[in-house]
């Protein structure tokens, strides 16, 4: 794995230190806008950066600042010379062969078809060399991702995932401009690690053999989350694919919803051979769901949520969703409850990023959890949704015992009875 130490001799800035931080005119400190992108020149051995990007927004003319006029680079912003004349610089005008860092770059999937290597570029390490900064590498790792949403306080759990640019090359400068995707030379067991979302946008970008290979490298778990999140036409091509082991073992990680998302965009022949891979339970609760029956919230139900003790501590919270094997959608809440399951309230995730290491779920819950009961109607369910906004609402029997969730994707998925 080629891959960078996690310090340099040389004096670095990671892109997201200064993304949208203010651009300041030397001694004056006069602000001339947010720094919007940072501009590089495709170069051997690093691109070469030529210029700060500031773009103002609501139809003001844009602003370049060539490196030339760049006096300084830090975390929390950048100051420069004085415009050369007047109070402004001249408006950005792309040039070939150049390249930006958050346009071209942050967010982008790298993707090595032949070894079904896949990641994600969270930030991008800066390196000054010679007066200037160059671009060395990317950081695939959630530290990035924490930078970059300006969560850096938790980036010391973790250790940054770098990867040397000479590793990391557009496919053309074209395709980094027109496409979210690069070339890479990455491990193979990053590929469970990224977002479904992302998965599912790089195999819609591929077809045929290469959509294939990229596919077939996923475990079953990763395979059915990206599978759901695939645009129609993608999920045709993939499932037109499928041996009937590999189908089956993938099919039997969807929750009832999303089997019937993923079976309404087939044609009836291909519909029905999937059916059939299915035990004869979850055959009948496919089906109901794609009749005109009345359907519950029983069949709505997915059983990926995390529960909590109401002791537990937020420390504890984050220990227990990093362990859990659970993609994004299943951690919106954690649902804490008593020995019996007995559901106590609920505790959104995000408040995780935002309290104590040492608060408790007690603390930090609302409590009554809204719910549905198992035997509530879509209808009824939906009106829930309408009513509250949560992203997941628990479904609890008639003594409150927690059996499992819907989430508001599953519910607008699902088709609508006639």
């Amino acid at each position: 794995m080629n891959r960078l130490p996690a310090s340099q001799n040389q004096p670095t800035l990671y892109f997201s230190r200064i993304l949208r931080k203010p651009v300041r005119v030397k001694g004056t400190g006069r602000k001339l806008g947010p720094a919007s992108d940072m501009v590089f020149a495709l170069a051997e051995p690093f691109p070469r950066a030529v210029g700060i990007f500031i773009d103002h927004g609501w139809g003001v003319p844009s602003e370049f600042v060539p490196w030339a006029s760049v006096v300084e680079v830090r975390d929390g912003g950048i100051t420069v010379e004085a415009p050369a004349s007047g109070d402004r610089y001249p408006p950005f005008q792309d040039q070939p062969g150049w390249i930006l860092a958050d346009k071209h770059l942050m967010g982008r999937t790298i993707l090595d078809i032949d070894d079904r290597k896949v990641e994600v570029v969270n930030d991008v390490l800066l390196q000054a060399t010679d007066g200037a900064y160059h671009l060395a590498a990317v950081d695939a790792s959630f530290n990035g991702f924490l930078r970059k949403w300006g969560l850096s306080r938790l980036t010391t759990l973790m250790r940054d995932d770098l990867i040397p640019w000479k590793w990391v090359q557009p496919l053309s400068l074209e395709d980094a401009i027109a496409s979210d995707r690069l070339q890479l030379s990455v491990a193979k067991d990053q590929l469970q690690d990224l977002p479904k979302e992302d998965l599912a946008d790089a195999l819609e970008e591929l077809s045929g053999t290469e959509q294939e290979a990229l596919f077939s490298a996923l475990e079953p778990t990763k395979a059915a989350e990206t599978l759901t999140e695939a645009e129609p036409r993608a999920q045709r091509q993939i499932i037109a694919s499928l041996r009937q082991e590999r189908a089956q073992n993938i099919l039997a990680r969807l929750s009832t919803p999303q089997l019937v998302d993923l079976l309404g965009v087939l044609p009836h022949e291909d519909a029905e051979e999937m059916l059939v891979l299915l035990p004869e339970d979850r055959q009948r609760r496919v089906r109901a769901l794609l009749s005109d029956r009345e359907v519950t919230a029983r069949d709505f139900m997915s059983a990926d949520y995390l529960t909590i003790s109401p002791d537990a501590t937020v420390g504890e919270a984050r220990t227990r969703i990093r362990s859990s094997g659970l993609s994004y959608s299943g951690i919106s809440y954690l649902y804490p409850v008593g020995p019996d399951r007995k559901l106590l309230g609920a505790v959104d995730a995000r408040q995780l990023l935002i309290s104590g290491e040492e608060a408790r779920m007690e603390e930090l819950m609302a409590s009554p959890a809204v719910a549905a009961e198992a035997e509530d109607t879509r209808e009824d369910i939906e009106a829930l949704f309408g009513k509250y906004h949560f992203r997941m609402i628990p479904v609890v029997d008639p003594e409150d015992r927690i059996l499992g969730v819907i989430r508001f994707n599953d519910i607008m998925r699902a088709p609508a009875r006639s």
